[in-house]
């Protein structure tokens, strides 16, 4: 992996290539936010209207539940049947709904749900709109019971217009609780905004040292969270998080589901970390979090790992869904551990990005 210098401009992705942050100037381009809609009242819709013409879009959806609820996607208030999708629930097999009046996102969940989304849209006007998807649901409280997950990729078959409007649609008998809401960012290669969404809040290496643990410096807090990792790893180390409020919080209140290069899901429950290993070479992780105080904080993770180096050697790859059943704190600090063996390399970097 490249020295430090030079790795911000890759991890730095949410924020576009940050060149010029690295030469000490303001960041331009990158994500920003088009529009949110928070649901001051209970209901059935979650619609985000007026959205610039932006190749590509990112949504956040923060979704709470009373009664079953099932979440879906429609663009420009088309109700035809225009959609397509193909979903996983908790690795299972693949379900696909075809000529559908909606993008289907998530299983029927029962009521107190909370739902953690976040899903990228390629929004070119003469092609059909291509949408992937990934959802962590906490249907029980407490770190007892794994958070489900589901995968999700989707279109839109209109080839005439770009997307100006985004709706969250519920198809069951219950509805969205007040709170709940939808944000829209945006993306063009040609932005040269100074108005990123994604604010970097802390930035943390290894390159005065191998440790066997790396850990964030207290930053602000903030609604949403995104992560970024690289971990060098040559031996036996195992790779894990915890996060916390002012201090990491040790205790029995994490649960995880997940699957290791396509394998069925396995569940950990009353965990003292999240865990995210997959093998003993290098990896690189992509977190997303919700970060509401009062509820019970939903993550998204991804992770490739090295496996054998050369080409001869397929990598592993591990998706996860996990929570922090705390619902007093909003997560201030976070901490990638060992929980193997021997210490992690000195090109291992942790990036933290935040927003309300």
């Amino acid at each position: 992996l490249m020295s430090y210098n030079y790795i911000q401009p890759y991890l730095g992705l949410s924020n576009g290539i940050q060149t010029q942050n690295a030469a000490g100037g303001g960041a331009v381009g990158g994500w920003v936010e088009l529009g949110r809609t928070t649901l001051g009242s209970a209901g059935d819709s979650i619609n985000v209207s007026s959205l610039a013409d932006k190749r590509y879009y990112m949504i956040l959806g923060d979704l709470q539940g009373t009664g079953a609820i099932d979440a879906n996607f429609q663009f420009n208030s088309d109700t035809g049947s225009t959609y397509a999708n193909r979903r996983s629930t908790n690795g299972g097999a693949d379900s696909t709904g075809t000529s559908q009046t909606n993008i289907d996102l998530s299983a029927s969940l029962t009521s107190g749900s909370k739902v953690f989304q976040n899903a990228y849209i390629a929004n070119k006007s003469s092609n059909e709109k291509l949408v992937i998807a990934n959802n962590v649901t906490a249907y029980a409280t407490g770190a007892g019971t794994a958070p489900i997950r589901d995968e999700v990729v989707g279109k839109w078959a209109n080839t005439s217009n770009a997307i100006s409007s985004i709706q969250l649609t519920n198809t069951k008998a219950g509805s969205f609780d007040p709170g709940s809401e939808v944000v829209v960012l945006g993306r063009d290669p040609a932005d040269d905004h100074t108005t990123n969404f994604w604010e970097e809040l802390d930035s943390v290496d290894l390159s005065g040292g191998a440790a066997t643990s790396l850990t964030s410096n207290a930053f602000t807090s903030k609604k949403y969270l995104w992560i970024q990792c690289y971990v060098d790893m040559t031996t036996t180390q195992t790779p894990a998080f915890r996060v916390g409020k002012t201090t990491l919080d040790t205790g029995s209140n994490y649960s995880t589901r997940y699957s290791l290069s396509g394998a069925a899901d396995g569940t950990l429950t009353s965990q003292t970390l999240i865990h995210a290993g997959i093998n003993t070479q290098g990896h690189f992780f992509n977190f997303f979090m919700v970060n509401n105080a009062a509820n019970e904080k939903l993550i998204i993770q991804h992770a490739v790992n090295v496996e054998t180096a050369g080409a001869g050697t397929a990598p592993k790859r591990a998706e996860r869904v996990s929570k922090w059943a705390d619902t007093s704190n909003q997560i201030d600090i976070i901490g990638l551990i060992n929980s193997g063996s021997g210490n992690f390399g000195t090109n291992t970097i942790m990036k933290v990005w935040g927003s309300d």
